[in-house]
This record gives structure tokens, C-alpha cells and sequence, in this order.
């Protein structure tokens, strides 16, 4: 059994200020929170296998004003995107938002009502790139119109990833938006708009990569229903069930490419 030196960690981590070394291995740690995110468990109902409530919760509000989650989530975007031979920082996106109803603990002015979608609660703006992987998320309350949230992340986005030149989003990005964003940003918004006479639901071009995106968030199941006192704690929790996800198409095996066999040669009499 190895024996960890006065600083050292299970996991070979040395606290650079000093002070007691860590007890608990982080892949431990990040396992729970994985499971709180697919579960939608509560932090003290953590099965006992898992790290101490205090210990995961700790890290987990540490890691994420680090950006952790983030920093995560780009590496494995940018693995899957090299193994299918693509560059590996997207150049195109799509954008959407969606809402969701938040739980009693959600209070103040984190929280609103959408009229148009008739949940009270909170909403989330994603921007996917072509594959449907995340590329930035950000929750605001509901009652925010899209275009105005657009306008805050689309710069974001712009900082984070100056190499995104074009974006595709449904009509409640277009108007004056379009203008902005060419203007101020150098970056085009393309809308993509309804068939003409078209009623009830229709995939559409383009937007139905990042509503399946959002479909695929929905699996997690603290997803479902916002739980979070802070904003920040939601975009968190979205950016591990997109981790886990990625994760899971990263590992995922290749089916063997299939060959058609030759023709064996008739036997002689």
C-alpha cells in the first residue's frame, strides 16, 4: 500500500499553500457530483460510497467559481471533434434558450415568469456547435426576452471563442440584433424561420441540433426542475451532464466498417 507524504493526497495533489493534504481522491468527488446531477438527489442524501456531503458540495461551489466545469467541458469538446477529423474550436454555432420551472428554494430576482412559454422559473441560453456539443451556456430568469440575453452572451461568446463567425438562431433573435452582432461583433446571425403555412412542429434546419441538445440535458435529472439558489450552480450542473455525455460518446467503441465478403470459388467436381 503506498503511503502519502506529509502534503500529498490520495490523488498525488499538493495543496500549494500548505496545510492538511486532501483525503478524499477527486474522481471520487467529481463522481458525486455526477451522480447528483443524473439523479437530482439532495447533497446530504449522497450515497455512503461517495465522499462527505460537505467535502463534494465544498468542492463542487470551489470548482465552479474556478470555471472548472467550463475548462472540462471545452477539452472534451475539442477531443471528439479532432477524432471525427474536424478543427477543433468550432467556427459555427447554434443558438436557443429554453425554460424551466424552478422549485420553492428559487427566490428573489433570480426568478420570473415567461408569458410566452407560461412557466415561471428560470431560463437557459445555449449555444451548441454543429456536432450539438455545448460550447457556452447561461441561465437567467425567465421573464428575460432572448434578445437581450443574446446580447451578453453573443459578446461572451465572442471573448471566449474569436474564432465563431457564425450563428444560427430562431426568430426571437431576429430585428435589431442581426444589426449589433454584424456590427459591433463581426459576427453573422443567420435566422432561420418557419416554413410558410407551417403549423404544429416541424424539424427545422439547423435548429433542431441545439433542441436536441437541450433534450439531451433533460436526461439529467436536476435538470428537469431548477433547484439552484445561484445562477452560477445551474450552469454548473448543465456543463456536467454535458461532460458526462461527451464523456460517454468519447469512450464510446467504433462499429468495425462493414465489407462485403468475396465470393468463394466453386469447388471442382
Amino acid at each position: 500500500m503506498r503511503r502519502w507524504g506529509r502534503s500529498e493526497g490520495p490523488d498525488g495533489h499538493r495543496p500549494p499553500n500548505g496545510g492538511r493534504p486532501e483525503k478524499h481522491h477527486r474522481r471520487d468527488v467529481f463522481d458525486a457530483i455526477r451522480y447528483v446531477t443524473d439523479n437530482a438527489t439532495k447533497w446530504r442524501a449522497l450515497p455512503a460510497d461517495f465522499p462527505p456531503f460537505q467535502t463534494v458540495f465544498g468542492l463542487f461551489s470551489r470548482w465552479t467559481r474556478a470555471g472548472v466545469f467550463n475548462r472540462i467541458r471545452d477539452e472534451v469538446r475539442r477531443a471528439i471533434r479532432l477524432r471525427a477529423g474536424r478543427c477543433p474550436n468550432p467556427v459555427a454555432g447554434v443558438i436557443d434558450s429554453q425554460s424551466v420551472r424552478a422549485a420553492a428554494t428559487v427566490t428573489g430576482r433570480s426568478r420570473s415568469y415567461d408569458a410566452g412559454k407560461r412557466v415561471g422559473g428560470r431560463k437557459r441560453h445555449l449555444v451548441v456547435d454543429m456536432f450539438g456539443l455545448m460550447v457556452m451556456v447561461m441561465v437567467t430568469p425567465a421573464g428575460q426576452p432572448d434578445h437581450d440575453a443574446a446580447r451578453e452572451m453573443l459578446a461572451r461568446l465572442r471573448m471566449l471563442h474569436p474564432q465563431l463567425s457564425l450563428i444560427w438562431g430562431d426568430s426571437a433573435y431576429a430585428g435589431t440584433l442581426v444589426e449589433w452582432a454584424r456590427r459591433f461583433l463581426r459576427l453573422t446571425l443567420k435566422i432561420v424561420t418557419k416554413r410558410p403555412g407551417q403549423t404544429g412542429f416541424k424539424v427545422l434546419a439547423r435548429r433542431w441540433i441545439v433542441e436536441r441538445s437541450l433534450s439531451w440535458l433533460m436526461n439529467a435529472r436536476r435538470n428537469v426542475v431548477d433547484f439552484e439558489r445561484k445562477l452560477s450552480h445551474s450552469e454548473a450542473h448543465l456543463a456536467v451532464a454535458a461532460i458526462t455525455l461527451m464523456t460517454r460518446r468519447l469512450t464510446r467503441k467504433r462499429p468495425s466498417a462493414w465489407t462485403r465478403k468475396p465470393a468463394s470459388a466453386p469447388q471442382a467436381a
